[in-house]
């Protein structure tokens, strides 16, 4: 069994700050890919950032110089740390990860339940 659990969203004044974490834990072999999505009310899921187990990270447009992701693999941990927030950027915050369980058949893809950012104007 394997789990993805987020923390650290909330409240905050555009221009602010927000540091969002998530966990896997369970029967882990080994760690791919781990990503942040988002869903905005009425919008569909988009990717925000990625980061390979090497440490090579790809961002949308709409966040670039103002998102940073980052993992620590001994923790089995990403990381998405958001400045300058803007109103755009609230939606229910994913963290995905693409997660070979031990016993398993192969790499397949886990979800975090979501964490709600909300950025007032």
């Amino acid at each position: 069994q394997v789990q993805l659990v987020e923390s650290g969203g909330g409240l905050v004044q555009a221009g602010g700050s927000l540091r969002l974490s998530c966990a896997a834990s369970g029967s882990i072999f080994s760690i791919n890919a781990m990503r942040w999505y988002r869903q905005a009310p009425g919008k569909q899921r988009e990717l925000v950032a990625a980061t390979t187990s090497g440490g090579t990270t790809v961002y949308a447009d709409s966040v670039k110089g103002r998102f940073t992701i980052s993992r620590d693999n001994a923790k089995n941990t990403v990381y998405l740390q958001m400045n300058s927030l803007k109103p755009e950027d609230t939606a229910v915050y994913y963290c995905n990860a693409n997660i070979l369980a031990k016993l398993g058949f192969g790499p397949r893809d886990y979800w975090g339940q979501g964490t709600q950012v909300t950025v007032s104007s």
